[in-house]
């Protein structure tokens, strides 16, 4: 019972996990990011949904490894 609620639960941070991802924005906008947009990378210039994204993505990823550690122990 409580294997199948702790599965039930990774797939579900996992298809979170996925989705916050490919929400993001890239980190540069192909080889003139590299060239131009190299102080944002720098100076940190995160704002808005991207800044939401990020942190989002950290607490997924952080649960994702939580749950498969329970899931190895159960």
């Amino acid at each position: 019972m409580l294997k199948t609620i702790l599965l039930i639960l990774q797939i579900i941070v996992a298809l979170g996990l996925i989705s916050t991802v490919l929400l993001q924005s890239g980190k540069s906008a192909g080889l003139s990011g590299s060239i131009a947009g190299g102080g944002e990378a720098i100076f940190g210039k995160k704002k808005g949904l991207d800044d939401f994204f990020a942190k989002i993505t950290a607490y997924l990823a952080a649960a994702f490894i939580i749950l498969t550690l329970a899931l190895a122990l159960v």
